[in-house]
């Protein structure tokens, strides 16, 4: 289900920063898990940070270690993945989404999920 709604992709320069957006209009997110995914062309849809229902953080992918970081406004109920010094090997469509349950780094696992926003990394 597409309850959710990301933004804030676009085009970057190497080295670059942006920040993405999560939002719903129909969840409460600060009762779910969130977890941010990504998908290059031609790969699988890989989990890469989620931020838990109580505030607790797990990074799934070791290459954005140090440069990304997820966090959550729950005025604004929505969840944030704040990417830094980003490089060629980050372009993907980036997704949202979300589930009951606590965070986990597989896709079958949500069952919210948003459109995606693309990020492409180029000079």
């Amino acid at each position: 289900q597409l309850q959710l709604v990301e933004s804030g992709g676009g085009l970057v320069q190497p080295g670059g920063s942006l920040r993405l957006s999560c939002v719903s209009s129909t969840l409460s997110l600060d009762s779910y898990a969130v977890t941010w995914f990504r998908q290059a062309p031609g790969k699988e849809r890989e989990g890469v940070f989620c931020i838990s229902s109580t505030g607790l953080r797990a990074n799934y992918m070791s290459s954005v270690k140090g440069r990304f970081t997820i966090s959550r406004d729950k005025t604004e109920n929505t969840v944030y993945l704040q990417m830094n010094s980003l490089g060629p090997e980050d372009t993907a469509v980036y997704y949202c989404a979300a589930t009951k349950w606590q965070c986990a780094m597989d896709a079958y696992e949500y069952d919210y999920w948003g459109q995606g926003t693309q990020v492409t990394v180029s000079s």
